[in-house]
């Protein structure tokens, strides 16, 4: 198990019959009247009338490209010369991030997976950074008379752009669209250590190795590198809640090393027992050479196996949801190609999609919240899950930019 358990100190008081007690603290804003108290989770049913799915959003054409990174980069004042010099992605696959077409994919597998269940609870659709944005979103459900909505986020792990940026755009977008006093909007925990979440990756690692290893490549040659998104360190150091000790990178280092070591610990009874040489690598990186962020940089790590022994990789994109833009350039082409450049055979493994494990423990994540589940009883396969209902005092603050309001979490 990992070493980076959640104490104590990190939970809210608890009664001696083990329900959570409200912190000494002013309501949460934005929040439903159960999760405004700020407890760490809200083991209270809430009635919730709409679901929101939000994600990043991203240009569908050529004309798309250079607008779509001026949201993405807006307050930086970065001209849109330097803005073309990393479009070249999306100019590469036709100006298409198909980002949209996979949440649209995953908002129909969400409803279905509602239907089945017998459970009546729309689903709205929007990003932080293109068509149809989250204003528009929260505009259709109010629109529709649904005034207590809950966010489903398509984002598992604990940093300022995949979490309190998200709040940040929750908050923006009900006060921009006029609705605040109006709507309420709660936040679906993040997911990095949900069975549903983990079942694809494992899937994709148990049958990547056994090919290798039905190839005669032994167990001790085939290297694995869980991949995800670099991020300034400084981002890294303030990601999950300020009172507990992360260790290096913060929680978001230690989420992806938890969820990877089950993993590999899973991968036994693939291999017989016999251990698979692993490693946390990062990608995307794109700050300033001055700016430290995240490393091992893949590609570095990549050129590198030969020297150590390796005979074959697999390339599991452990901090993704789909096969986004960063999945498709820089692994499926450019770290393949690092690969290649070796003499090393690489796999990459597949990420959640629309797999049924994935859609399904989404929908459990959900009815959660609309249960209110305790948390003694929610699934998790990290010792640092489950993670909390509402976002507690600091975490993923924005060093370059600071606190702005956010909903689903308490204030700073």
């Amino acid at each position: 198990m990992t070493a980076y358990a959640r104490t104590a100190r990190g939970r809210a008081p608890r009664c001696e019959d083990g329900a959570v007690t409200a912190p000494d603290q002013s309501p949460v804003p934005f929040a439903s009247p159960a999760a405004a108290t700020g407890a760490e989770f809200v083991e209270t049913p809430v009635d919730y009338d709409a679901l929101v799915l939000a994600s990043f959003g991203g240009p569908e054409g050529q004309d798309d490209v250079i607008p779509f990174l001026r949201n993405v980069t807006r307050g930086r004042g970065i001209p849109d010369e330097r803005l073309e010099e990393v479009a070249h992605h999306y100019r590469h696959f036709g100006g298409v991030s198909p980002i949209n077409e996979q949440n649209r994919q995953l908002k129909a597998a969400l409803e279905a997976e509602l239907a089945s269940r017998g459970i009546e609870l729309p689903v709205y659709g929007g990003n932080r950074n293109w068509a149809p944005y989250l204003e528009d979103a929260f505009t259709a459900a109010a629109h529709e008379g649904h005034k207590t909505l809950l966010v489903l986020a398509t984002s598992a792990y604990s940093s300022y752009s995949s979490d309190r940026q998200y709040r940040e755009d929750i908050a923006r977008a009900i006060t921009d669209a006029g609705l605040e006093g109006r709507v309420t909007a709660d936040k679906v925990r993040l997911f990095f250590d949900h069975p549903g979440f983990v079942a694809p990756f494992q899937e994709g690692v148990d049958a990547a190795v056994a090919s290798f290893l039905e190839q005669g490549i032994a167990a001790s040659d085939i290297h694995v590198l869980f991949s995800t998104h670099s991020i300034p360190t400084a981002d890294a150091e303030r990601s999950g809640p300020r009172d507990i000790d992360w260790g290096e990178g913060g929680a978001y280092v230690a989420q992806h090393r938890a969820v990877a070591e089950h993993i590999v610990h899973k991968l036994g009874a693939v291999t017989g027992g016999a251990t698979v040489p692993w490693q946390l690598v990062f990608q995307s990186r794109s700050g300033p050479p001055t700016q430290p962020w995240l490393e091992p940089d893949i590609n570095d790590v990549i050129a590198e196996l030969p020297a150590a022994g390796a005979k074959a990789v697999v390339i599991v994109p452990l901090g993704f949801v789909s096969d986004h833009m960063e999945v498709l350039w820089d692994l499926d082409t450019e770290a393949i190609e690092s690969a290649a450049e070796v003499g090393i055979p690489a796999v990459r493994t597949q990420t959640p999609g629309i797999h049924p494990a994935f859609v399904s423990g989404l929908i459990d994540l959900v009815l959660e919240r609309v249960e209110g589940t305790p948390a003694a009883e929610r699934p998790h396969l990290t010792d640092l899950g489950p993670w909390y209902d509402v976002t507690r005092p600091g975490d993923c603050e924005n060093v370059r930019l600071g606190f702005k309001p956010a909903a689903a979490g308490i204030a700073p």
